[in-house]
C-alpha cells in the first residue's frame, strides 16, 4: 500500500473472513426466528429529514445535539443519516397507511451512523437488528418481542446474559415520578455532577442511570417509580412479568433502568452480560446486549394520532463478538479438473451440483500434476476428478448422491 492509498475513514470497519461469517450468523438466525414469530420484514431509508430524528429523540439529546451526521442536500434541505432505526419506521408508518396492517409487527436490519468516539465494540458506522410492535397496547405484545429476543439469543448460542426489566409507568405515572425526582435532586443540585445539573429540568430521569460518583451518592435514597404507579400502570407490568414467567424467560428487576424521552411508557428492558462471565469480559464497557422499550408517545411527536408500540434493537457487531467462532465452513464437493479437455464437463457437472444444494467449489487453474493435492487440502467432504474422458473419481460423502446427479 502506497501512502497515496486511501485509509478507512475513523470509526468504520471491513469485514471479512470468520468475522463475517458471524456477522452473516446473526443476521441468518435473526431472519429465522423473527419468520418464526411472524414478524414481517421492511426496509427503510438510510437517510430522512432531520427532524424525524430531532422530534422523535428530542432536540436537547446527546444524540442530536453531537452526534448525527447531518447535512444539507442540494436543494438545501437538511438529511441526516439514520442514527436509530425506530423514528424512521414510525415515520413509514404514518405516511404510508400502514395503519390498516395494526397491530403491524415488523423487522429490519442494516447500517447506522453516529459520530461518537469509536471503541471496542461501538463504531461511527455499526449495524443493528430491529423489531418492532406498533399498534399493539397490550402488554402481551411486551412478552412476546421479549421472548423473541430470549430465543434469538438462545439460537446464537449467547449465554451469561440476563433481561433486566422495569416499568415507567404510564404517563401520569411518570409525570408523577418526574416531579418526584425534580423535588429530590433539586436539593441536593449543588453536589450534582455537571451534567445532571443541566438534565434536572429537563430529563431528570436520566440522573438515575448515571456513573458519576457525585451522582451516585444520592441515587440509593432517590424516589422510585412503584411509589407512584398508578393501579393500572401496576397492572400493566405485573402482566407482563407474568407473561415472561409462563414463556420461560428469565428476568431480574432493574429499578434503575430508565429511559428519558417523555415518550416512552410501562416497559423498559436491557439484556446484560451476567458479572464475571465470557460475555461481560467480550464486550468490555459496552455493556447491554439488546435493549428497548414501549414508546406510546412517539408517534404523536411526529404528528400523527395517539398509537401504542413497544420495540427493541441490537448491535450486529456486539452479537457477533459474542457467538461461537463462525469460521468459513468446507465446500461439500471439490470438482477437481486434472484434465484441462473436461473443463466444459466439469462446470455442467458443479452446476448440477449446486442446484441440489451442495456447497461446491473447482479447482481448474494451476499445475495439473498439483490440483488433485491441492484440493484434498481444502477439506471438503467429497471430491470429484475429472481425470480423463473415461474417468470420473468420486471419494468421500454421499457418494451414491452424486454419482446419480453427474449420470
Amino acid at each position: 500500500m502506497s501512502k497515496n492509498t486511501p485509509k478507512a475513514i475513523r470509526g468504520t470497519q471491513d469485514i471479512f473472513g470468520a468475522e463475517a461469517e458471524a456477522f452473516a450468523f446473526v443476521v441468518e438466525t435473526f431472519e429465522r426466528v423473527r419468520k418464526l414469530y411472524r414478524f414481517r420484514r421492511a426496509e427503510f431509508p438510510v437517510f430522512e429529514r432531520t427532524e424525524v430524528f430531532a422530534r422523535s429523540l428530542g432536540e436537547t439529546t446527546d444524540v442530536v445535539s453531537k452526534e448525527m451526521y447531518s447535512f444539507e442536500d442540494r436543494g438545501g434541505e437538511s438529511l441526516t443519516l439514520r442514527p436509530e432505526f425506530t423514528a424512521g419506521i414510525a415515520r413509514a408508518f404514518l405516511t404510508n397507511g400502514w395503519q390498516q396492517h395494526a397491530p403491524l409487527k415488523v423487522a429490519t436490519h442494516g447500517p447506522l451512523f453516529r459520530y461518537e468516539r469509536p471503541q471496542k465494540g461501538r463504531y461511527r458506522q455499526f449495524h443493528q437488528i430491529d423489531a418492532e410492535i406498533i399498534g399493539a397496547a397490550e402488554p402481551q405484545a411486551d412478552v412476546e418481542l421479549l421472548a423473541m429476543a430470549d430465543q434469538l439469543l438462545k439460537e446464537l448460542g449467547i449465554e451469561g446474559v440476563t433481561l433486566h426489566l422495569n416499568t415507567l409507568g404510564d404517563a401520569a405515572s411518570r409525570e408523577a415520578w418526574r416531579a418526584g425526582l425534580v423535588d429530590y435532586f433539586g436539593k441536593v443540585e449543588g453536589e450534582l455532577s455537571e451534567d445532571s445539573q443541566k438534565r434536572l429540568h429537563k430529563n431528570p430521569l436520566r440522573i438515575l442511570d448515571s456513573k458519576d460518583p457525585r451522582d451516585r451518592a444520592f441515587l440509593a435514597d432517590a424516589p422510585r417509580i412503584d411509589d407512584y404507579l398508578s393501579d393500572e400502570a401496576r397492572g400493566f407490568f405485573e402482566a407482563v412479568t407474568s407473561g415472561l414467567d409462563a414463556a420461560g424467560v428469565k428476568w431480574v428487576r432493574a429499578e434503575s433502568l430508565v429511559r428519558g424521552l417523555d415518550y416512552y411508557r410501562h416497559t423498559a428492558f436491557e439484556f446484560i452480560p451476567d458479572e464475571g462471565s465470557a460475555a461481560a469480559e467480550a464486550l468490555g464497557a459496552q455493556s447491554t446486549v439488546l435493549g428497548g422499550g414501549r414508546y406510546d408517545g412517539l408517534m404523536e411527536s411526529l404528528g400523527g394520532p395517539a398509537t401504542p408500540a413497544v420495540g427493541w434493537a441490537a448491535g450486529i457487531e456486539r452479537l457477533a463478538m459474542l457467538v461461537a467462532q463462525e469460521g468459513e465452513k468446507p465446500a461439500d464437493v471439490i470438482v477437481v479438473v486434472e484434465d484441462d479437455t473436461l473443463l466444459a464437463d466439469a462446470t455442467a457437472s458443479i452446476g448440477k451440483l449446486r442446484a441440489a444444494g451442495f456447497a461446491a467449489e473447482m479447482v481448474a487453474t494451476g499445475s495439473v500434476r498439483k490440483r488433485f493435492d491441492k484440493a484434498s487440502k481444502m477439506g471438503a467432504k467429497s471430491l470429484v476428478s475429472f481425470v480423463s474422458a473415461e474417468s470420473v473419481r468420486i471419494r468421500g460423502e454421499r457418494q451414491g448422491e452424486i454419482e446419480a446427479l453427474l449420470a
